[in-house]
């Protein structure tokens, strides 16, 4: 995959280990924890982590953090798959989960307890919360901090026997109460927890954190470079302290980059969820999410979004990117690979008074790349144009079609428009013109020229397309912020209008995008376009409607 592979600071780290014998492979991975689907955020982390094996020629490891049942599912875990390898990456070996090793965590758990360095301990969670301080005020110890290594032992073994309720203890690391860094202050490496896992069954009543269990999955795995973004700066000392207490098989270390902010986004997977949740989108992949599989619902190029994704960078300095960059490298990308093709969505007839029967014009399929051939369109007596493209009256900077004036359709002839038809209410609903004598391709045979080009379908063959008008979903930059999350909705997010389309369209497939003349970007919906019922999504216009704004 040819990426530009600009330097940046994990990139020197990584060739620093090398040139050092620091690490000999580079072994990276990407662990998500399937309680969501994945969004923009973490193809940022997708392409930091793959690409950087991929540059190095290592691998990375595709790991679930599955260390809490409450909260995920077989369904998020199909998901991620499928989104990793669509955005073009493939994960090392088998597919690797947190809960494989359990059955290790819970040994090391022991020896933890045995070097007297965890406990069990009995305090609730808001006892516990209350004696762990805050940033300014140490913590104080729990009562059960000094237990006996054999009483630790012998009640570690009764959770692990599920003999407690659940949240009745916990198992504890025994590092610092008075520690400056409040992770390390006797953070929890066990709950009870009597839930079904998605990989395990009924196997384990107690489930380890997070914290426990990344920096010993990384040692499992051979990982010399666990790559995480910034809020787990702050963790990066108890990540070190497990690896250095324990008699794990490797030494990994972590390093910390900037998330990846977007304005007029929200990646917080809670908030997604409850926008999912109350009905304010049609599903995880509704094609206004930030997840990935809703980009690519929304037809967004995996390529746009790998490039996308370089182009911002890898630092250690956090701030909030335009979403218009985004929408930038989209649209260049369409704007090489999508074909061409013309649909129109507010129709005006148009009826060629002097011309008879029909014509089969064969069209480009792309005004530069000749290698994508060509289609064949009907021309005939009777024509839709948009609306917007006729005036009765207009001044020059009208450049399309007016009543005594010219226009070139295109693909195919000039016409000049003659007259109009009005119904009651005096909206015009057709209008008459005359094909003005020309070779086709050509300009007229009296050398006056159109001053415009416009798009058109003839309406004998033209089909009925649903056509899915998408925006931004949410109309403020800083939609996080809202208490409201109904109040910064951008109510114009989703528009269903009906278009006539050129017959060719009839053979699109799921997921292939096209330029609409002069409309914009369009896809063929990945779910409910068929052959009989054409959907096309609308990825993005063909510049930036948001100016400023966006």
């Amino acid at each position: 995959m040819s990426t530009d592979l600009r330097s940046n600071f994990l990139r020197t780290q990584i060739q620093s280990d090398l040139d050092s014998g620091t690490v000999t492979n580079v072994v990276t991975r990407f662990p998500p924890e399937p309680n969501g689907f994945l969004h923009i955020g973490h193809a940022k982390s997708i392409t930091v982590n793959f690409g950087l094996a991929e540059q190095f020629g290592g691998v990375c490891n595709l790991r679930f953090d599955d260390t809490n049942p409450e909260k995920e599912s077989q369904i998020f875990i199909d998901a991620i798959r499928q989104d990793v390898q669509w955005l073009g990456y493939q994960w090392h070996g088998d597919v690797r989960y947190a809960s494989s090793y359990f059955q290790q965590f819970y040994d090391w758990a022991h020896h933890l307890i045995e070097e007297g360095l965890a406990y069990v301990c009995d305090l609730s969670a808001d006892q516990a919360r209350e004696t762990r301080g805050s940033l300014t005020a140490p913590g104080t110890n729990s009562p059960f901090r000094d237990r006996s290594i054999e009483e630790n032992r012998t009640l570690f073994t009764a959770m692990r026997d599920g003999e407690f309720e659940d949240g009745s203890r916990v198992l504890r690391a025994k590092i610092d109460m008075a520690s400056p860094n409040i992770n390390m202050r006797d953070p929890i490496l066990y709950r009870i927890r009597a839930l079904p896992h998605h990989q395990t069954g009924d196997d384990w009543p107690i489930y380890p954190t997070y914290d426990f269990a990344h920096g010993q999955e990384d040692a499992i795995e051979g990982v010399s470079h666990s790559i995480c973004t910034l809020e787990f700066e702050d963790h990066r000392p108890l990540y070190d302290w497990f690896i250095e207490h324990l008699p794990v098989p490797s030494k990994p270390r972590q390093f910390e980059f900037a998330r990846l902010n977007l304005n007029y986004t929200v990646t917080s997977k809670r908030k997604l969820k409850g926008l999912v949740d109350d009905g304010s989108v049609a599903g995880w992949d509704d094609p206004r999410m930030p997840t990935i599989a809703g980009l690519r619902r929304r037809g967004y190029p995996a390529a746009a979004i790998r490039h996308f994704c370089e182009e911002v960078g890898t630092s250690r300095s956090d701030g909030v990117v335009d979403v218009a960059m985004l929408e930038s490298a989209v649209r260049n990308e369409l704007n090489q690979k999508a074909p061409r093709a013309m649909a129109v969505i507010d129709p005006l007839k148009v009826v060629i008074d002097n011309f008879e029967g029909s014509e089969t014009l064969e069209l480009a399929n792309h005004p530069s790349e000749a290698s994508m051939g060509t289609r064949s369109v009907n021309f005939s007596k009777e024509i839709w144009i948009e609306r917007e493209d006729f005036r009765e009256e207009a001044n020059k900077k009208f450049k399309r079609l007016v009543l005594g004036k010219r226009v070139r359709l295109r693909g195919a002839y000039v016409i000049e428009a003659e007259r109009c038809e009005k119904d009651d209410a005096g909206e015009v609903i057709a209008v008459h013109a005359c094909l003005v004598p020309q070779q086709l391709g050509e300009d007229p045979d009296d050398g006056v020229k159109p001053k415009g080009v416009i798009h058109w379908v003839a309406t004998d063959t033209a089909v009925v397309a649903e056509i899915r008008e998408y925006d931004r979903l949410f109309a403020d930059a800083d939609p996080a912020k809202a208490d409201d999350f109904a109040s910064v909705l951008n109510p114009n997010s989703l528009v269903v209008k009906q278009a006539y389309a050129e017959a060719s369209l009839v053979a699109a497939d799921n997921e292939s995008s096209f330029q609409f003349e002069r409309l914009g970007y369009f896809v063929a919906d990945r779910v409910d376009h068929t052959s009989e019922h054409l959907v096309f999504n609308k990825i993005i216009g063909l510049r930036d409607s948001w100016g400023s704004h966006g």
